[in-house]
């Protein structure tokens, strides 16, 4: 929401001071069409040389965070507290009962009860493969946190992708912007024998080349860029919460203990309450 308000307050912010300014939107509608292919069509081609396939593809899916925000919010934080704190009471209590949920967890009735956490590949891959390295008696458990640090760093590199691209296309937008003016100088000079009114419009309309580069750099593509980076370092918090939940494990913790180390460590505007915390993990003791 707040995403399509910026884009109109920019739109409107800009165009509407160059009318008030008694600025002629004709020069800019009838240049834009061309200084547009010129300098998105030279964009898109850049990017697409600068990225391989799997970065295009994560882009073209990951502009929908600008304006849906944050994957995970506050019931999901607490639903994952009381997911990991029953796996671990399990793993305590009854090691072999634990191995069917982390073997198949598509089929899990723990996992199957927080379908969003269910469908997200990434954080039941974590959840599984940490609780199976505990099961195999490390000596050390520095090691699977060791592990575990690699793991989260690769996953944040690999899901900043998409904004880094986008980043760097916005650098290069500007510099797009003043190819297009030059042609449209370039196309001008070829016409030096009008008219100084003719002459000055082909001038301005070179012009737009330069402002809509810049315009779109800073005003749409660099803050895209911005707002991903954002979206993708709050989601990391979900996936580093399992982190700290299953390291405290590794610990042997009591259950209570890990869940409160994962509570605390969670983002304090998604963060639980301890009561509320407290109400969700008695009713999956009773569920269990």
């Amino acid at each position: 929401m707040f995403g399509l308000i910026g884009i109109v307050v920019i739109f409107g912010m800009v165009f509407g001071s160059y009318i008030l300014g008694e600025g002629e939107m004709a020069i800019i509608l009838e240049a834009a069409p061309h200084e547009l292919m010129a300098i998105l069509g030279a964009a898109v081609g850049a990017f697409l040389i600068a990225n391989n396939f799997s970065v295009v593809t994560q882009t073209a899916k990951d502009m929908g965070k600008v304006f849906k925000g944050a994957k995970w919010k506050q019931q999901d934080y607490q639903d994952l507290l009381c997911l990991l704190f029953t796996l671990i009471r399990i793993s305590r209590e009854s090691p072999v009962d634990l191995e069917s949920h982390i073997e198949d967890p598509d089929a899990s009735a723990v996992f199957g009860k927080y379908p969003k956490i269910q469908k997200d590949k990434t954080a039941v891959g974590l959840i599984a493969d940490t609780l199976r390295s505990a099961s195999m008696n490390y000596d050390d458990p520095h090691q699977v946190e060791e592990v575990l640090e690699k793991r989260m760093e690769e996953h944040l590199h690999h899901a900043k992708g998409s904004a880094h691209a986008l980043q760097i296309m916005a650098d290069g937008l500007p510099a797009l912007g003043i190819v297009a003016a030059v042609l449209g100088v370039i196309k001008t000079m070829g016409s030096i024998d009008k008219p100084p009114a003719v002459l000055g419009g082909m001038i301005g309309g070179a012009l737009v080349g330069t402002f809509l580069g810049v315009f779109i750099a800073y005003g749409l593509v660099g803050p895209f860029a911005s707002k991903l980076d954002a979206v993708v370092e709050e989601d990391d918090h979900f996936y580093n919460l399992i982190r700290e939940v299953l390291v405290a494990n590794l610990y042997n913790h009591a259950p209570n203990i890990c869940v409160e180390v994962g509570r605390q460590n969670t983002p304090g505007g998604k963060r639980p309450s301890f009561n509320d915390l407290e109400a969700a993990l008695k009713e999956a003791k009773a569920a269990a």
